[in-house]
């Protein structure tokens, strides 16, 4: 469909911040929603230092850092050198686009395949495209490993795993071709390439799969061994772990430390909660 914007993609990162009220805020972006305990523990201590001490989430299972300092829409440089210090910045020129949403426990408990490798592949591919650094910075993939968590969340591209050797791909909201996870990423970056040959240019550009004025490809029938819907995960003890909600007002120091007390990894997860490995939190 044809789309006309009334602005341009001002979606935040963290070499694009937003213009707060309070300050700028940026928007650190996770494969996957995985991050090392230490490296989020250094993000909330760059948070106290120069920004309003809190770190916050989002609804693609991004986190989020407001009040920073900074003049004409940039981090003052000590401040951005600060934020690449807690390794959370693996990209310059990608750092808008790295947006893959994967089922928070893939590889923890239960589904259908491990997506960790196929995430960290995609995201691999993605950065060493230079063409691709180019797509918009609301551009989604959505990777459902079988279990039906995310298999309704809306995307550009993505798949679901149909078991431990193959994935039925997603354009927009149509399905695509079956093929095998170790191809999936190339796969899908080949979908991205497209799109950008397609989107068109200016202010009517689109930004999503589903603006296309034709569908980017064929669309293929719905394979049966898909999973049905299993809704977002329960806050409480889950399988892999407990899933912790957290507040609007985001994590402080203390919420931090007891999240990150004896884990390796977190999740941060698509309902504004962090999965910790293990036992309680």
């Amino acid at each position: 469909m044809s789309v006309t914007r009334t602005r341009v993609d001002r979606c935040p990162g963290v070499l694009r911040p937003w213009p707060a009220g309070d300050g700028l805020l940026v928007r650190v972006r996770l494969i996957g929603g995985r991050i090392r305990s230490s490296q989020l523990a250094a993000l909330v201590a760059f948070a106290e230092e120069y920004g309003d001490g809190r770190v916050r989430l989002t609804g693609r299972a991004n986190l989020q850092v407001r009040g920073l300092p900074g003049a004409d829409g940039r981090l003052a440089p000590a401040v951005l050198g600060a934020l690449a210090a807690t390794g959370l910045l693996p990209s310059t020129s990608h750092d808008l686009v790295r947006n893959v949403m994967v089922s928070p426990q893939t590889g923890l408990a239960g589904g259908r395949a491990d997506l960790r490798p196929v995430a960290d592949e995609l995201d691999r591919l993605l950065c060493a495209s230079e063409r691709l650094a180019a797509l918009p910075g609301k551009f989604l993939f959505v990777l459902d490993d079988g279990r039906g968590d995310l298999v309704d969340h809306s995307c550009d591209l993505g798949l679901v795993a149909l078991d431990g050797e193959g994935a039925q791909l997603r354009v927009g909201a149509r399905w695509g071709e079956v093929v095998d996870l170790t191809a999936a990423p190339a796969a899908l970056l080949t979908l991205a390439d497209e799109f950008l040959d397609r989107r068109g240019s200016g202010p009517d550009a689109a930004w999503h799969v589903e603006e296309l004025t034709a569908d980017l490809r064929r669309a293929a029938p719905a394979d049966p061994r898909l999973p049905e819907v299993s809704g977002p995960l329960p806050f409480g003890r889950v399988p892999g772990g407990t899933h912790v909600a957290v507040p609007d007002s985001g994590l402080d120091r203390a919420a931090v430390e007891r999240l990150t007390s004896g884990a390796g990894e977190l999740v941060v997860t698509p309902w504004r909660g962090v999965l910790v490995p293990g036992g309680e939190r």
